[in-house]
Protein backbone atom coordinates (compact mmCIF):
# COMPACT_ATOMS: atom_id res chain seq x y z
CA UNK A 1 0.00 0.00 0.00
CA UNK A 2 1.35 3.34 -0.97
CA UNK A 3 0.00 6.78 0.67
CA UNK A 4 0.13 9.95 -0.89
CA UNK A 5 3.41 10.64 -0.70
CA UNK A 6 5.27 7.57 -2.28
CA UNK A 7 5.88 5.87 0.24
CA UNK A 8 4.86 2.46 2.11
CA UNK A 9 2.51 2.23 4.49
CA UNK A 10 2.81 -0.56 7.19
CA UNK A 11 0.03 -2.22 8.31
CA UNK A 12 -1.64 -1.28 11.68
CA UNK A 13 -1.31 -3.34 14.68
CA UNK A 14 -5.04 -3.62 14.98
CA UNK A 15 -5.20 -4.96 11.38
CA UNK A 16 -2.83 -7.63 11.73
CA UNK A 17 -4.30 -8.50 15.02
CA UNK A 18 -7.77 -8.89 13.29
CA UNK A 19 -6.89 -11.23 10.11
CA UNK A 20 -4.83 -13.56 12.95
CA UNK A 21 -8.02 -13.46 14.58
CA UNK A 22 -9.79 -14.45 11.97
CA UNK A 23 -7.70 -17.21 10.79
CA UNK A 24 -7.46 -18.67 14.27
CA UNK A 25 -11.45 -18.60 14.77
CA UNK A 26 -11.09 -20.65 10.62
CA UNK A 27 -9.11 -23.00 11.99
CA UNK A 28 -11.48 -23.69 15.22
CA UNK A 29 -14.45 -24.28 12.88
CA UNK A 30 -12.50 -26.69 10.73
CA UNK A 31 -10.51 -28.58 13.83
CA UNK A 32 -13.32 -28.76 15.19
CA UNK A 33 -15.20 -30.83 12.19
CA UNK A 34 -18.15 -27.89 12.49
CA UNK A 35 -20.27 -28.22 9.36
CA UNK A 36 -22.74 -26.44 7.42
CA UNK A 37 -25.49 -25.91 9.88
CA UNK A 38 -23.38 -26.97 13.32
CA UNK A 39 -23.97 -24.27 15.83
CA UNK A 40 -20.55 -22.65 17.44
CA UNK A 41 -19.93 -22.53 21.08
CA UNK A 42 -21.22 -19.50 22.35
CA UNK A 43 -18.99 -16.02 22.48
CA UNK A 44 -17.83 -16.33 26.12
CA UNK A 45 -16.81 -19.81 25.67
CA UNK A 46 -14.83 -18.91 22.23
CA UNK A 47 -13.17 -15.96 24.21
CA UNK A 48 -11.44 -18.67 26.62
CA UNK A 49 -10.89 -21.25 23.54
CA UNK A 50 -9.34 -18.76 21.59
CA UNK A 51 -7.76 -16.58 23.77
CA UNK A 52 -9.02 -13.63 22.58
CA UNK A 53 -11.23 -10.61 23.87
CA UNK A 54 -14.83 -10.11 23.19
CA UNK A 55 -14.07 -7.30 20.82
CA UNK A 56 -11.53 -8.95 18.68
CA UNK A 57 -13.88 -12.18 18.93
CA UNK A 58 -16.85 -10.26 17.39
CA UNK A 59 -14.81 -8.42 14.78
CA UNK A 60 -13.37 -11.80 13.65
CA UNK A 61 -17.03 -13.54 13.34
CA UNK A 62 -18.75 -9.75 11.84
CA UNK A 63 -15.88 -10.75 8.98
CA UNK A 64 -17.22 -14.31 8.27
CA UNK A 65 -20.36 -13.40 8.66
CA UNK A 66 -20.01 -10.59 5.85
CA UNK A 67 -17.63 -13.45 3.81
CA UNK A 68 -21.16 -16.04 3.81
CA UNK A 69 -19.16 -18.82 6.53
CA UNK A 70 -20.92 -18.47 9.18
CA UNK A 71 -24.53 -16.99 10.22
CA UNK A 72 -25.86 -15.38 13.41
CA UNK A 73 -29.38 -15.57 14.56
CA UNK A 74 -29.71 -13.27 18.05
CA UNK A 75 -31.05 -15.80 20.99
CA UNK A 76 -29.62 -19.03 18.98
CA UNK A 77 -26.44 -18.71 18.33
CA UNK A 78 -23.85 -18.82 15.44
CA UNK A 79 -24.00 -21.35 12.86
CA UNK A 80 -21.80 -22.75 10.32
CA UNK A 81 -23.12 -21.74 6.66
CA UNK A 82 -23.49 -23.69 3.48
CA UNK A 83 -20.41 -21.68 2.06
CA UNK A 84 -17.58 -23.89 3.62
CA UNK A 85 -14.26 -21.98 5.13
CA UNK A 86 -11.52 -22.76 3.48
CA UNK A 87 -9.75 -25.94 4.56
CA UNK A 88 -5.85 -24.58 3.88
CA UNK A 89 -3.72 -22.08 1.91
CA UNK A 90 -2.29 -23.32 -0.69
CA UNK A 91 0.95 -23.10 0.62
CA UNK A 92 0.03 -25.20 3.68
CA UNK A 93 -1.73 -27.71 1.63
CA UNK A 94 1.94 -27.52 -0.44
CA UNK A 95 3.61 -28.71 2.65
CA UNK A 96 1.04 -31.17 3.44
CA UNK A 97 2.23 -33.05 0.55
CA UNK A 98 5.97 -32.46 0.95
CA UNK A 99 6.11 -33.18 4.63
CA UNK A 100 7.06 -36.61 6.46
CA UNK A 101 4.64 -37.71 9.38
CA UNK A 102 8.21 -38.16 11.74
CA UNK A 103 9.32 -34.61 10.33
CA UNK A 104 6.02 -33.40 11.51
CA UNK A 105 6.80 -34.33 14.58
CA UNK A 106 9.94 -33.02 15.09
CA UNK A 107 8.71 -29.79 13.97
CA UNK A 108 6.28 -30.40 16.68
CA UNK A 109 8.86 -31.19 19.49
CA UNK A 110 10.70 -27.61 18.09
CA UNK A 111 7.63 -25.86 18.96
CA UNK A 112 5.18 -27.05 21.48
CA UNK A 113 7.56 -27.02 24.43
CA UNK A 114 8.55 -23.98 24.23
CA UNK A 115 4.92 -23.14 23.76
CA UNK A 116 3.95 -24.87 27.32
CA UNK A 117 6.96 -23.17 28.90
CA UNK A 118 5.22 -19.58 27.91
CA UNK A 119 2.01 -20.99 28.77
CA UNK A 120 3.16 -22.10 32.31
CA UNK A 121 4.24 -18.34 32.84
CA UNK A 122 1.18 -16.83 31.56
CA UNK A 123 -1.47 -18.40 32.13
CA UNK A 124 -4.24 -17.36 33.57
CA UNK A 125 -6.97 -19.04 35.85
CA UNK A 126 -9.59 -19.70 32.84
CA UNK A 127 -6.65 -20.72 30.82
CA UNK A 128 -5.72 -23.78 33.00
CA UNK A 129 -9.43 -24.29 33.31
CA UNK A 130 -9.50 -24.81 29.42
CA UNK A 131 -6.59 -27.03 29.54
CA UNK A 132 -7.75 -29.27 32.17
CA UNK A 133 -11.51 -29.60 30.64
CA UNK A 134 -9.64 -30.86 27.62
CA UNK A 135 -7.52 -33.09 29.60
CA UNK A 136 -10.68 -34.75 30.85
CA UNK A 137 -12.95 -34.79 27.54
CA UNK A 138 -9.73 -37.36 26.35
CA UNK A 139 -10.23 -39.66 29.51
CA UNK A 140 -13.55 -39.52 28.73
CA UNK A 141 -13.96 -39.53 24.85
CA UNK A 142 -16.17 -43.07 23.79
CA UNK A 143 -13.65 -43.40 20.33
CA UNK A 144 -10.83 -42.34 19.04
CA UNK A 145 -12.78 -39.59 17.00
CA UNK A 146 -13.89 -37.98 20.19
CA UNK A 147 -10.25 -38.72 22.02
CA UNK A 148 -8.41 -36.99 19.06
CA UNK A 149 -10.63 -33.86 18.61
CA UNK A 150 -10.81 -33.65 22.64
CA UNK A 151 -6.58 -33.57 22.40
CA UNK A 152 -6.89 -30.98 19.80
CA UNK A 153 -8.26 -28.77 22.16
CA UNK A 154 -6.10 -29.94 25.28
CA UNK A 155 -2.77 -28.66 22.67
CA UNK A 156 -4.25 -25.89 21.46
CA UNK A 157 -5.63 -24.65 25.07
CA UNK A 158 -2.02 -24.99 26.22
CA UNK A 159 -1.17 -22.61 23.31
CA UNK A 160 -3.96 -19.85 24.17
CA UNK A 161 -2.34 -20.19 27.21
CA UNK A 162 0.88 -18.87 26.04
CA UNK A 163 -1.28 -15.36 25.78
CA UNK A 164 0.90 -14.72 22.76
CA UNK A 165 -1.17 -14.07 19.70
CA UNK A 166 1.85 -14.80 16.95
CA UNK A 167 2.86 -18.17 18.94
CA UNK A 168 -1.09 -18.89 19.24
CA UNK A 169 -1.29 -18.15 15.24
CA UNK A 170 2.32 -20.24 14.51
CA UNK A 171 0.24 -23.44 16.30
CA UNK A 172 -2.85 -23.05 14.43
CA UNK A 173 -0.97 -23.41 11.08
CA UNK A 174 1.36 -26.36 12.37
CA UNK A 175 -1.94 -28.41 13.70
CA UNK A 176 -3.76 -27.43 10.08
CA UNK A 177 -0.66 -29.15 8.44
CA UNK A 178 -0.56 -32.22 11.00
CA UNK A 179 -4.18 -32.81 10.00
CA UNK A 180 -3.21 -33.22 6.39
CA UNK A 181 0.17 -35.12 7.42
CA UNK A 182 0.05 -37.53 10.59
CA UNK A 183 -3.21 -39.16 11.03
CA UNK A 184 -3.32 -39.90 7.29
CA UNK A 185 -0.49 -43.02 8.52
CA UNK A 186 -1.86 -43.57 11.80
CA UNK A 187 -4.05 -47.27 12.03
CA UNK A 188 -6.12 -48.01 15.05
CA UNK A 189 -6.66 -51.37 16.35
CA UNK A 190 -8.85 -50.65 18.87
CA UNK A 191 -12.65 -48.35 19.21
CA UNK A 192 -11.08 -46.54 21.30
CA UNK A 193 -7.91 -45.54 23.68
CA UNK A 194 -7.27 -47.75 26.04
CA UNK A 195 -7.90 -47.27 29.99
CA UNK A 196 -3.99 -46.80 30.37
CA UNK A 197 -3.05 -44.82 27.32
CA UNK A 198 0.17 -42.94 28.01
CA UNK A 199 -1.21 -39.65 26.51
CA UNK A 200 -3.55 -39.64 29.55
CA UNK A 201 -0.60 -39.26 32.05
CA UNK A 202 1.52 -37.22 29.82
CA UNK A 203 -1.18 -34.55 29.51
CA UNK A 204 -1.66 -34.53 32.84
CA UNK A 205 1.76 -33.88 33.66
CA UNK A 206 1.82 -30.92 31.58
CA UNK A 207 -1.40 -29.58 32.97
CA UNK A 208 0.10 -29.82 36.29
CA UNK A 209 3.27 -27.64 35.55
CA UNK A 210 1.30 -25.49 33.84
CA UNK A 211 -1.07 -25.12 36.53
CA UNK A 212 1.95 -24.92 39.20
CA UNK A 213 3.83 -22.02 37.20
CA UNK A 214 6.93 -24.40 36.70
CA UNK A 215 8.29 -23.31 33.48
CA UNK A 216 11.25 -25.73 32.93
CA UNK A 217 8.54 -29.00 34.02
CA UNK A 218 5.94 -27.67 31.59
CA UNK A 219 8.43 -28.18 28.54
CA UNK A 220 9.57 -30.85 29.68
CA UNK A 221 6.58 -32.78 29.79
CA UNK A 222 5.52 -31.80 26.18
CA UNK A 223 8.58 -33.02 24.94
CA UNK A 224 8.39 -36.19 26.62
CA UNK A 225 4.81 -36.14 25.42
CA UNK A 226 5.59 -35.61 21.74
CA UNK A 227 8.12 -38.00 21.56
CA UNK A 228 6.17 -40.38 22.95
CA UNK A 229 3.55 -39.96 20.57
CA UNK A 230 5.95 -40.11 17.75
CA UNK A 231 7.67 -43.10 19.10
CA UNK A 232 4.38 -44.84 19.50
CA UNK A 233 2.74 -44.58 15.65
CA UNK A 234 5.86 -44.19 13.57
CA UNK A 235 8.82 -45.72 15.63
CA UNK A 236 10.90 -42.77 15.55
CA UNK A 237 11.10 -39.50 17.14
Amino acid sequence: MIDQFGGDVLTRPADAERELAIERLQAFIVDGGYGPGDRLPPERDLMVELGMSRTTLRKALEKLENDGAIWRHVGKGTFVAAKSVPRQPGWLAEISQQLTPVKMMRARLCLEPAIAREAAMNASAEAVAAIRRAEREAVEAADWAGYEAADDRFHRAVARAADNILLAALYDQLNQVQRAVAWRSVVRETERPPRDHPSFAEHARIASAIEARDPGEAQAAMRAHIGSVSARLFGEV
